[in-house]
């Protein structure tokens, strides 16, 4: 049983060596895809492909792999099909090549390892037969087990080009692309659907370095645990046995000698300071771990932090502006393990309420977290004044409190509240970081694939949970500082196959998906949903034409949203662009998969939540475009209008 979606990718990994450029008669535009009416050909470089002066000549320039070219021109020269080629599609050309040794581009989709903490590592096959055997055995483990024996004994196996690096390769740090060439959906023998992709991968690295011993790398390993706690009305008690806990896990780090190993900090958060003024303020970070000293430093920095006098115009809090605070006002990159400790007993303010700071909700300020390597737990204090507010507030703090590198959920419920439980619970958790970090520092190694050796039947308790998650995840981030350290890289390949889920886990990804936009893309997408969300609020829009502005802007988001300003004054669906980009991919969108009778079956609430979640994504671009670390130059001396921003799939609409 399978579904079949072929598609071809192709993305620049290193700079483009532009040789002697000129211009296209102005005018001039790349040619268009076979059968679309406003989809440019785009051709990706292989090795060895060389840029000539004009068709047929094969005495030119070498170019990197994967760089990024537009099509402009098709010939036949000395028995070979030839293609103009230029950088950008405003009528810049910079010579031929021979088709040959190009590979069609349509979707700017590109793979990123997720963390392998929790899984083993990903393996490049050469064909896909072996893929096929793997994942409709009834006992994977029983053809998967050898090769990995063999790779660890001899470093490799039959049917395997290369492997994922033991460390987490960051694409935030290390910008790798790993296009896809195509991809069929398929359902395994255990029931999962996974994709079987072809992919094509190429760095920089060099084969002959190898990695440091990770004991001693290790050595460097620190911790940095910031508290973001709500400081309203009702609240006292536990502020200060939080700070009770962290005083006494600073006793344990002086005797152990790990002054300089663990930091703690303290954000507070109330509620919008202007809609109540006696609540002083929305959110005051009291100590920043990069400035504490000591426990005794700490306790002085935090002693004015009292739970306030007034209560808040909402029983939600503003959380949110707390966790942002914290992810934007905190220094992270001193630390390798990165963890947050949100302690609330109420709600969170929506990100679509006027009162809220951040204008964002759960899913945003997560993949905002995980962007900084910060893992957030979240302590939920279920008082009875609340109980109400409870079931909402879990799955807001349940949705963000997912660590998406393990895929481990760090919520915890403090039942009626109790002051005794919540203690304990603080104290195992700051505990079991403090460990962590002892660990490695003595040198206990990062890489291990059995992290535990529990009864598999048995149920932990809540308490086992939350330390089993926490020795996880300090394993994860293990990884990815030694990846850091090491400057790891994506495996030297060219062209493989592999699964998008884990062999054996085949509920684990090993890879995600993030869609390259150009800033033009990304301004125009936000114009649209901007449009759209507008005409919404104001009710100008009947559910028909709304449904199908939908579905436009959503294919205009994986096809090429600049289209849209090229015939300003056509409407959306006249554009020819619905379609085109997504007829082969095999992912879909949440607003492709709605059809018009569902929609139309909605209720006003069911239909004003969507609008609501397509809002919160609105604020989410204007995020990405104000993030200038994250946009990149994929060819060198382009157009700046051609750096890209690898958007995570999920909050594409």
């Amino acid at each position: 049983m399978m579904k079949k979606h072929f598609l071809k990718l192709a993305l620049p990994l290193c700079s483009l060596l532009l040789a002697g450029h000129a211009y296209a008669a102005e005018g001039d535009k790349p040619l268009l895809q076979e059968g679309k009416k406003t989809l440019f050909q785009r051709v990706l470089t292989t090795p060895g492909c060389k840029l000539g002066t004009a068709a047929g000549d094969d005495k030119g320039v070498l170019q990197p792999a994967f760089s990024s070219l537009y099509v402009y021109q098709k010939a036949e020269a000395n028995g070979q099909s030839w293609v103009q080629v230029g950088p950008d599609s405003y009528g810049k050309v910079i010579g031929w090549l021979p088709q040959s040794c190009t590979v069609d581009w349509k979707m700017q989709l590109t793979l990123a390892f997720t963390n392998p903490a929790n899984r083993d590592r990903l393996m490049f096959f050469k064909e896909r037969k072996s893929l096929d055997d793997i994942l409709s055995a009834p006992d994977p483990v029983s053809l998967v087990a050898p090769l990995r024996a063999h790779l660890k004994r001899d470093g490799n196996a039959e049917g395997v080009l290369a492997q994922e690096p033991e460390y987490f390769v960051d694409l935030q740090k290390q910008f790798y692309l790993l296009p896809i060439l195509s991809g069929e959906e398929v359902m395994t023998e255990n029931g999962f659907y996974t994709r079987l992709l072809n992919v094509a991968s190429v760095s920089k690295a060099d084969p002959e370095v190898k990695q440091g011993d990770d004991v001693n790398q290790l050595k460097g390993f620190n911790a940095t645990v910031v508290f973001v706690i709500d400081s309203t009305i009702s609240m006292g008690p536990y502020i200060e046995r939080t700070k009770e806990a962290v005083n006494k896990i600073y006793d344990k780090i002086k005797q152990e000698h790990l002054q300089d190993q663990v930091k703690f900090g303290l954000v507070s958060f109330r509620s919008n300071a202007k809609a109540v003024p006696g609540l002083e303020y929305t959110t005051k970070i009291y100590a920043d771990p990069n400035q504490v000293k000591d426990g005794d430093d700490f306790l002085k920095k935090v002693a004015g932090l009292k739970e306030a006098k007034v209560s808040s115009s909402l029983y939600d809090e503003d959380a949110y502006a707390g966790v942002m605070s914290a992810i934007d006002n905190v220094d992270w990159s001193p630390f390798g393990a990165r963890y947050m400790v949100l302690i609330t007993d109420a709600g969170a303010i929506e990100g679509s309420n006027k009162l809220s700071g951040t204008g964002l909700d759960a899913k945003q300020l997560r993949l905002e977290a995980g962007n900084r390597g910060i893992a957030i737990y979240t302590l939920h204090l279920k008082t009875p004044s609340g109980k109400d507010d409870h079931a909402k507030a879990e799955g807001q703090y349940r949705d963000l409190s997912n660590f998406d590198s393990t895929q481990s959920n760090l919520y915890q419920a403090v039942d009626a509240g109790d002051l005794k439980t919540f203690g304990k619970q603080v104290d195992a958790l700051a505990a079991a970081i403090t460990e962590q970090v002892k660990s490695a520092y003595m040198g206990d190694p990062a890489i291990g694939s059995a992290l535990y050796s529990k009864d598999e039947g048995k149920k932990s308790t809540p308490e086992e949970k939350l330390l089993e998650d926490t020795a996880l995840i300090g394993h994860a981030m293990q990884l990815a500082y030694l990846g850091k350290k090491n400057e790891t890289q994506a495996p030297l390949v060219f062209k493989a196959w592999i699964s998008d889920r884990d062999l054996i886990k085949q509920n684990i990804p090993t890879t995600d998906v993030r869609v390259l936009l150009t800033k033009g893309q990304l301004s125009d997408l936000s114009d649209v949903v901007s449009q759209i969300l507008q005409a919404a609020n104001e009710g100008m829009i009947s559910p028909d034409k709304m449904f199908e502005r939908l579905r436009t802007v959503a294919a205009t988001m994986g096809a090429d949203p600049n289209q849209l300003k090229q015939k300003e004054n056509s409407k959306i669906n006249e554009l020819g662009v619905l379609g085109e980009y997504l007829a082969d991919l095999p992912y879909r969108s949440d607003v492709l998969n709605l059809d018009e009778e569902t929609w139309k079956s909605w209720d006003g609430l069911s239909q004003e939540k969507f609008i609501r979640t397509l809002s919160a994504k609105l604020r989410h671009y204007q995020k990405y475009n104000a993030d200038v670390d994250r946009w990149v130059e994929l060819a060198k001396d382009s157009d700046p209008r051609e750096r890209v921003y690898p958007v995570p799939l999920e909050m594409m609409p």
